[in-house]
């Protein structure tokens, strides 16, 4: 990531099936594709697209014009179960992608979002049951996510609150992962290390 999690507002795209893993969100051929911003089109390629290539009729949720622009997914529960697959979150960014509702999310999956852009919340079977409902009877609304204040603004003024992981946050606020955070830090590591001599050299002698 290069650019800072800014608060935003959209409107949902819903999507109520239950336990989608990551391979129906990216399939197993795309995972030696190494361009993040070319995954749009594997996201969920199969729901979407025929064998050659022309996409299905009817039309996938996302592929819906009315549904173009839109920053917000809500899925069923246990979200990006299944294989260890960075690509699903790089996929979803790539599409687009900002926030994702649910009231789970597999536990690699959701690391994986949240170090890539993509920001996982989990809300209560209620509040989720109350999103549906609101997206169905008002495709139109929109809602605001705000990281810094962990909260979604709803069309009616409330506030639905989330937890998320304060380093995580952290680091989606700053654009960066734990790589680019100690890369960050690199001066004063150095500096850290220039006051504290190694104790032992490790270092092989050259051979004589």
């Amino acid at each position: 990531m290069t650019e800072g999690f800014r608060s935003f507002s959209s409107k949902l795209i819903p999507l109520p099936a239950e336990n989608v893993d990551t391979d129906q969100i990216v399939p197993a051929r795309y995972l030696k594709v190494t361009d993040k911003e070319g995954l749009a089109e594997a996201l969920f390629r199969d729901y979407r697209f025929n064998e050659d290539g022309t996409k299905k009729d009817p039309l996938f949720i996302i592929d819906r014009p009315e549904n173009a622009g839109r920053k917000i997914l809500l899925v069923g529960g246990n979200f990006g179960t299944g294989s260890s697959r960075e690509h699903a979150p790089w996929a979803l960014r790539s599409w687009g992608i900002q926030a994702i509702l649910s009231t789970s999310f597999a536990d690699i999956f959701k690391s994986n979002a949240l170090k890539n852009g993509v920001l996982p919340i989990e809300v209560d079977p209620e509040t989720h049951k109350a999103l549906f409902a609101m997206a169905e009877a008002n495709p139109d609304a929109e809602l605001r996510v705000d990281l810094n204040e962990q909260g979604i603004l709803l069309p009616d003024g409330s506030t639905v609150d989330f937890d998320i992981d304060q380093f995580s946050k952290m680091m989606l606020l700053a654009g960066t992962d734990e790589i680019g955070y100690v890369l960050a830090k690199d001066a004063d590591i150095e500096a850290w290390e220039a006051a504290h001599p190694a104790r032992v050299d490790t270092r092989f002698a050259a051979a004589g």
